[in-house]
Formats: structure tokens, sequence, C-alpha cells
């Protein structure tokens, strides 16, 4: 209720209004003590204008609020969002385009966006605002969170090497290495230590492996304690499907997973579906809404979050949405049970390698007769097609010879903002049966 109170002086040839704001108590829903596990959508590799993202970075958390995520992690390159940070107008208009601030003030208002220096100047500057400071404009309880992230930009052999570590608490500088293995080694250890000391849940994934044809089949084999990588990347650039002497980021997963299980007698890794998002004003680029995880969790927080992605409860996706995926551990049967869409066609395929696979070593070699390390090839046994199902409730019932499986739904729906030709909807789950192989 507003009250209005009138003060008129003897003397005095004005009124004085003062409105005085009853404070309007809201309900708040109680905290479920005791919540069902749910499936809850995020994307864990974003850019904003921290890096080399053309947006505010609470821009782009609203942008992910509003079209149906539930969490989302900041991932700049080498760098947090937190700290005093000015950005002259004339970058943020070169990189964003010119209507980037207005839509920005538009949002949020005036009083939120801070600018110094006058608009016509040179030194006309805005102030981007750090994730402490600007999620609680964001979030909301049950329903929207912010992770705060980094993507460790790191080389070695004159090859990109990005990790993003997720929920991170201080910023990691890239360590190097004289190789991708080491280089890749080394900055998994400083994110393990910062997690043992801060008593922090941590996810480190590797990103884009063909970007830059950097990260062989060999290397995500060989560094056995990354357990996760990006089995889809919406940036275009990032070769998804290969080029003629090197596979795809599907072939590279069982091909280093084969390795790992049959060889290396180690875990295998998790694929990871992410935007890698940087454009947001509906430029060509990397934008935002092409690749996301599914996280099986009672609680939306980063800790139960990342709990789960360890443990391997989620799926990856790029547009296709499952209800169930159920692993059996005693009938080792897959189960999986995808949402339908009117009038779209889906096929699910089982793929794994069995025991006693035939590798093929054979080496391609340049001009003057040196390896091409990308390029070994091995055989059809290797992550081979074991059954393809059609319809909605796909199932498969291993036999015992597999080293892993894993399935990749495909539907015939084409992916409404495609990274590449010809690109449908699709979803990937995580390898099962691989434990037995460990023994």
């Amino acid at each position: 209720m507003n009250r209005t109170m009138h003060f008129v002086g003897s003397n005095l040839a004005a009124v004085v209004t003062l409105v005085l704001i009853t404070p309007i108590a809201v309900a708040q829903e109680p905290v479920p003590n005791d919540p069902p596990l749910r499936w809850w959508k995020g994307n864990i590799h974003t850019h904003t204008f921290w890096s080399d993202g053309n947006d505010f970075p609470d821009m782009v958390g609203e942008w992910y609020r509003t079209h149906e995520y539930n969490f989302l992690a900041l991932s700049d390159h080498n760098i947090l969002s937190e700290g005093q940070r000015w950005m002259k107008y004339s970058d943020i208009e070169r990189r964003g385009g010119k209507d980037a601030l207005k839509k920005y003030q538009e949002r949020f208002g005036g009083g939120w966006v801070e600018t110094r220096g006058e608009p016509d100047s040179p030194d006309f500057e805005v102030r981007l605002k750090p994730l402490t400071e600007f999620r609680a404009l964001v979030e909301s309880r049950g329903s929207f969170i912010m992770i705060q992230g980094e993507e460790i930009s790191d080389r070695a052999e004159g090859k990109p090497v990005h990790l993003n570590a997720t929920n991170i608490k201080e910023l990691i500088r890239p360590l190097g290495g004289t190789t991708v293995q080491e280089a890749i080694n080394n900055n998994l250890r400083a994110v393990e230590e910062q997690a043992d000391r801060t008593g922090r849940e941590i996810l480190l994934h590797l990103n884009h492996p063909n970007f830059g044809l950097a990260i062989t089949a060999e290397d995500l084999a060989a560094v056995v304690k990354e357990r996760f990588f990006e089995v889809y990347n919406g940036h275009p650039g990032v070769k998804h499907l290969g080029d003629d002497h090197h596979p795809s980021v599907e072939r590279l997963w069982d091909i280093a997973n084969t390795i790992r299980l049959g060889q290396l007698k180690s875990p295998p890794l998790f694929g990871v579906a992410t935007d890698d998002s940087h454009n947001y004003h509906g430029k060509p680029g990397s934008r935002p809404g092409r690749g996301w995880i599914m996280v099986r969790s009672r609680y939306l927080t980063p800790e139960y979050l990342l709990r789960a992605v360890k443990a391997g409860d989620f799926y990856a996706s790029s547009g296709v949405t499952l209800t169930e995926v159920s692993f059996d551990q005693e009938t080792k049967e897959i189960q999986i049970a995808i949402q339908p869409e009117d009038g779209v066609k889906y096929q699910t395929q089982f793929i794994g390698t069995a025991e006693g696979y035939d590798e093929t070593s054979k080496e391609r070699t340049d001009k003057e007769g040196k390896p091409i390390k990308a390029s070994r090839k091995y055989s059809a046994d290797v992550g081979k097609i074991f059954a393809t199902v059609k319809g909605t409730s796909p199932s498969y019932r291993l036999t015992g010879s597999e080293l892993y499986i894993r399935a990749v739904i495909t539907s015939d729906k084409p992916h409404h903002d495609p990274s590449f030709e010809d690109q449908t909807e699709q979803a990937w789950t995580q390898p099962v049966g691989w434990k037995q192989s460990l023994e």
C-alpha cells in the first residue's frame, strides 16, 4: 500500500509530498527436502567481452536464461570475469555492432549500465560487470545458475591446446609443455591442485580436438587422467567432421577409448557438447544454442551437477532430447527413451569395439617419407556399429565381448542453426560396459 502524507508550512507556498512505500511480503517456495532426480540443461563453454566474445556477460547470461537453460559457465580465454574492467566503446562497436550498447541499456537500464567519458569522445568506455556482481540479476533458485569457468588457452608443438575448467575459483595460467600431451598433463595437474587445495568440485574437459588439427587420438588416449572432451563443439571452424587425412571427432573418441581400454587398462573418455559461443548478434560465427549437456541431478548446484558429470550421469546433445538413459549392470542392457517430435524420425547406433579387435597400424607418410602423426589408420573393428535401431525406445544388450558401447541418436530433423553442412539434430550417450575391461 502507498501512503501519501502532506506537510504544509504556514509561510511556505509549496507542498512537500512524501511517498511511503509499504514493503510487500512475497511468499517463498520452501526448498524441497527430497527432490527427485531430473535433467538439467547447460552450456559450459561460453565467451563474452571479457575475452573474444561480442556481448556483455550479463547479456549472455540473460540469453541462456531466457532460452530454457538451467546453468551456464562463462569461460573466457585465460581470464576470470572479476575485478574492475572498462572497455572502450569503439571496441564494443567494432566487435558487437552499433546496437550492442543500446540493447544492453534497454534490457538492464541506464542505472545498471556504467559509462565514463563523453559519448562522442574516443575515451568513452563501458564497465564490464564481474560475475559476482551481475549473477544476482539473472540467477533464479531452482531454475538457472551461473558458474565461473576459464578456457585455459595454451599451445604446444605449435598447436592450440585448449581446456575448459568449470567451477574454477582462481585463475590458472597456461603452463605449456614440450608436447601436446605434456601441456594437457601440466594444466590438468594445476586444476587438480586447485580443487584439492580449495575443496572445490572442478571439471576439466579438453576442447575441440580437431581445432588446428592439434590433438590426435593417441594424445587423447595417453593422458588417462583427463576424462572429458568435446564430442561436439558448435563453432563452425573446429573441423568436427575431420578431413581427407584426419578423422572426425567421433572417430577420435572411439580410437582413443579403444586404446585406453584395450591397451592402457584405463577408464574411457566421456563426451560433452558445447556452444563455444562468441557471437550473439546474429552475425556468422559461433552462435549460442547449438550444443549442450543434460545432467541428471537432484539439485541445481555446481557441486551436484559436476559430481553427476564425473559419474557419467549425463548426455550430450545438439537437439535430440532423451527422457531416460540407463544401463543395467546385471543384464548389461542399455535402454534409451527419446522424447519424440511430430514428424521426426530417429535412428540409434550402438557403437563400440570388441575385445580382440584388429588394429592396422599402417602410417601415412609425407613426400619425404616421414610419418604423418595425425593420420594413423585403424581398422573398421575400432568403433564399429554393433546395432542400428529405429524408433524412440532403442535398447542394446551387451554380449560380454565389447570393450565398451556408446549410443549416438540421430534424427532426420535439420539442425536449426547448423555448424556444418547437412547437420541434423543428435544426442550422444556415454560409454558403458567398460569396467570389466579394467580387470
